[in-house]
């Protein structure tokens, strides 16, 4: 029992560590500076849009709302009677100056319903500077200036971005969405990053048109749930780098309940342990709090463990605070939510392992390893509507 106790203990240490050094890492990303290139070059912004969540409109104005010479806004809708396009219509009439072209086309092409939007809209775009993003995104104006400085970096094929939280409601479940994200996977990501991992997250997603020919096209990640992934893998194996753009763009959470949290974040948790299984199992040491409950049970809630539990809840929360004024966020809340925020990341990490079939929007698709095959050569036909 006490070589059991000193291992949950050694477990709840090295998840403090993590989260540290993962934290300092965030606190030297935020102090980078945009550099804009001197002629920067065209660029069209591919928005895959399907329904209106909370905060849509407010997102989607923060792209009309970049500072940048010359860019294109591309929306693309698979139902005409979808309601975010009344959204656009009035973004549309709000800043008649912007240069927007919107597709409509219900054109499948995989199992992966945003990339066969993406495929649907790619022949709309203008430029051959393509900037793929989420319809969630909200975007400071330098955004631009930031992705396209770091894509014409030397040897670099595809640009990303890390990304915080924005609560898109003032439910519990909504909380604890931002939570993770602020707190764990951003420092998680640049950890893993340091530790060499290359991976790219779908928020932003920035390449040559000429780069994505090379690889097949978007055609090539059609069949993909993890078509971020597969993207960064195909780039890189084609001798191109990727590398993060400095700027932290923020993502809606816009779940209400706790049903549409666990699917969205049980799509998530299932999906990164098909892409890379090792790391994913290593992961449950994030939960500091998890490992320092059970030191505290086993224990037998002794005065002293008791302390040591208090002070990895401490630690939790001062780092957090440091996460929140690096990046100018809202308080991070009760240290109560940290303990149940680890609890329901356990209870997610469980279910992980029980099954491969994740819901995406109401599509049952499945976790795949997201192995990529060799590229073909890719046409891009232009899609039945498009309104300029």
């Amino acid at each position: 029992m006490s070589i059991i106790l000193a291992a949950v203990w050694l477990f709840a240490l090295i998840g403090v560590v993590q989260q540290y050094f993962g934290v300092r890492l965030v606190e030297r990303f935020v102090v980078q500076k945009t550099v804009a290139l001197p002629n920067p070059p065209a660029v069209s912004i591919l928005k895959p849009l399907c329904g209106v969540e909370p905060l849509t409109e407010v997102a989607l104005e923060s792209f009309f709302l970049v500072e940048y010479p010359q860019f294109q806004l591309v929306f693309g809708v698979q139902n005409p009677a979808d309601p975010v396009l009344q959204v656009i219509a009035k973004l549309r009439a709000r800043y008649p100056a912007r240069d927007v072209a919107v597709v409509i086309d219900s054109s499948v092409h995989g199992t992966n319903r945003k990339v066969s939007n993406l495929i649907n809209m790619l022949a709309a775009a203008q430029h051959e500077t393509l900037v793929m993003s989420d319809a969630d995104i909200h975007v400071p104006p330098y955004f631009l200036h930031a992705v396209t400085s770091a894509l014409a970096e030397p040897g670099v094929g595809l640009v990303t971005t890390l990304y915080t939280a924005l609560p898109g409601t003032p439910h519990l479940a909504t909380t604890l969405g931002a939570n993770q994200i602020n707190y764990t996977f951003l420092p998680g990501a640049l950890l893993a990053r340091k530790l060499g991992r290359q991976d790219c997250l779908g928020v932003t997603m920035a390449l040559k048109r000429s780069v994505l020919a090379k690889i097949g096209g978007l055609q090539a990640l059609a069949n993909h749930l993890a078509d971020d992934q597969v993207l960064g893998r195909l780039v890189q194996t084609h001798g191109y780098r990727l590398t993060l753009a400095p700027v932290i763009p923020a993502t809606t959470v816009p779940e209400d309940d706790f049903h549409a949290l666990w699917k969205h974040e049980l799509r998530w948790a299932r999906t990164i342990r098909a892409l890379v299984p090792v790391p994913y199992a290593g992961s449950v040491l994030q939960l500091s709090l998890i490992w320092a409950m059970a030191g505290l049970i086993i224990s037998g809630f002794h005065l002293w463990a008791w302390g040591l539990f208090l002070a990895v809840l401490l630690v939790r929360c001062c780092l957090a605070c440091r996460i929140d004024k690096s990046l100018g966020l809202a308080k991070a809340g009760e240290a109560w939510l940290f303990v149940v925020r680890d609890v329901v990341s356990l209870a997610i990490y469980i279910a992980s392992f029980t099954g491969k079939k994740v819901d995406w929007r109401g599509q049952t698709m499945t976790a795949d390893a997201g192995l990529v095959e060799p590229a073909i050569p890719s046409n891009f036909a232009k899609s039945p509507l498009v309104e300029e």
